[in-house]
C-alpha cells in the first residue's frame, strides 16, 4: 500500500493475518481478550462504542484559512471602514472596519472581521449610495409591504389634530386680493 504523506512517499507492506485458516497465530489471548472487551458496551446485540470525536477550534481553522489565503498571494487593502453584502431577503452582512484581502489573479476576496445581520430598513440612510439597481427594487417592494397597521399607529389621530387646530388662528382675509391691491 502506498502513503502520500505531504512531499514524503511511505511504501508498507501488507500485514499478514492473525487468524489464517486452520490456524491461530502466536498473538497474546489475553491482549486479544482486553481489546475485544474495550470494543464491545454491553451484550450480544448492542451497540459497539462510539469513536470520540475530537472538535476543531476556531483558531485551527482561521490558521488554516491564511494559509491557503497566502498560498493565493493575496494583499492587504486597507482603508476600507465597511462592507455590506445585501442579501435577496432584505437583510444585509454588515462588517464594521473589517480586514479585507483581495487575490486579483484569483479573483478571490476575503473579509474578515466582526459580522452583524440586519434588516435593510435599520441601515436605511447610509446605505441608499450603495445600492445597486435590484437592491432598490427590493427596497421598493419592502416599502409597499410595510404594514398599514404601523403607519395607522404612527399617525396622529382626529383628536390630536383638532387640539392642534386650536393654536393656529383662522384666516380671516383673502391674502391674494390683498396682494393685488399692493401691486396697484
Amino acid at each position: 500500500m502506498l502513503v502520500i504523506s505531504g512531499n514524503v512517499f511511505i511504501l508498507r507492506r501488507r500485514q499478514t493475518p492473525y487468524f489464517v485458516k486452520g490456524h491461530v497465530s502466536n498473538m497474546n489471548q489475553e491482549k486479544l481478550a482486553k481489546l475485544q472487551a474495550q470494543v464491545r458496551i454491553g451484550g450480544k446485540g448492542s451497540a459497539r462504542r462510539k469513536k470520540k470525536v475530537v472538535h476543531r477550534t476556531a483558531t485551527a481553522d482561521d490558521k488554516k484559512l491564511q494559509s491557503s489565503l497566502k498560498k493565493l498571494a493575496v494583499n492587504n487593502i486597507a482603508g476600507i471602514e465597511e462592507v455590506n453584502m445585501i442579501k435577496d431577503d432584505g437583510t444585509v452582512i454588515h462588517f464594521n472596519n473589517p480586514k479585507v484581502q483581495a487575490s486579483l489573479s484569483a479573483n478571490t476576496f476575503a473579509i474578515t472581521g466582526h459580522a452583524e445581520t440586519k434588516q435593510l430598513t435599520e441601515m436605511l440612510p447610509g446605505i441608499l449610495s450603495q445600492l445597486g439597481a435590484d437592491s432598490l427594487t427590493s427596497l421598493r417592494k419592502l416599502a409597499e409591504q410595510f404594514p398599514r397597521q404601523v403607519l395607522d399607529n404612527k399617525a396622529p389621530k382626529a383628536e390630536d389634530i383638532e387640539e392642534e387646530d386650536d393654536d393656529v388662528p383662522d384666516l380671516v382675509e383673502n391674502f391674494d386680493e390683498a396682494s393685488k391691491n399692493e401691486a396697484n
